[in-house]
């Protein structure tokens, strides 16, 4: 990396328990023990007040986890890829997922990630304890985002969103995609219980967080959590798009 070229500084905001902006630019290497020939960032994760853990990870040529990801009887995880093409594996079934591609793993079924291309692949990654509800029991879900359609968020023409899990009682959690176009925002500043790891795929925006507007961008990571005042406008053009988790179908525990 080198000697630095100007006076340090940051675009990254850290607020613990309430929300955090973290900047590409700023993020370290972390050594995830079982993955190979990769660099991983952890970005959301309990110490920062988030109640699970999201990663970033570049997987270099040859890069996989051979020990699997997850599998123990209460977690259930979920990557979704940004850029290259992998192999994903829950249990023994085998997907091959590009761009846009996406596995979510239930409780005690293990993830294994293996890259297939010549050079990097990038991948966002999620892990959560599950919360169980009686009767009801998750399945592995496959797919790729961008073969679903967008539908009208909030009966708004200019904001669009896509669910990319069941909307089912038996999951605890979804991932979803939403998408302003240049100029268009929430309805208005949303205030909830539940909260959020969200990663920008594209364009440029002016997020609220905890009520201080903040400047983002494609390559930003929000962490949002409960109660925290939460809303969005979209600048620049082209529309300000991020895949973002968020916990639903359970009651608030006592």
């Amino acid at each position: 990396m080198g000697y630095p070229k100007d006076l340090l500084s940051s675009r990254s905001i850290i607020k613990h328990g309430l929300y955090a902006l973290i900047a590409p630019e700023g993020l370290v290497n972390n050594v995830v023990p079982g993955f190979e020939n990769c660099s991983m960032s952890i970005l959301g994760s309990p110490k920062l007040g988030a109640s699970f853990v999201d990663y970033i990870i570049t997987m270099h040529e040859g890069g996989k986890n051979s020990e699997g990801f997850c599998g123990q009887e209460d977690v259930e995880s979920f990557v979704y890829v940004l850029e290259g093409k992998v192999k994903a594996t829950a249990g023994e079934e085998e997907h091959v997922l590009e761009g846009s591609g996406y596995l979510y793993c239930p409780p005690g079924v293990k993830m294994y990630l293996e890259n297939l291309e010549a050079g990097d692949s990038r991948l966002f990654l999620y892990k959560q304890k599950y919360k169980p509800l009686e009767g009801r029991k998750p399945w592995v879900v496959s797919g790729h985002a961008n073969q679903i359609e967008f539908r009208d968020y909030d009966d708004m023409h200019n904001v669009h969103i896509k669910d990319l899990l069941p909307a089912d009682l038996d999951f605890d959690m979804n991932f979803h995609i939403l998408s302003f176009d240049p100029a268009a925002s929430h309805p208005f500043i949303e205030t909830h219980v539940q909260e959020h790891g969200a990663y920008l795929l594209s364009g440029e925006g002016m997020y609220n967080l905890d009520n201080e507007w903040i400047p983002v961008k494609k390559g930003d990571y929000i962490f949002m959590g409960p109660y925290v005042h939460q809303a969005a406008y979209a600048v620049g053009r082209e529309p300000l798009a991020y895949v973002y988790s968020k916990d639903c179908n359970r009651d608030a525990s006592l």
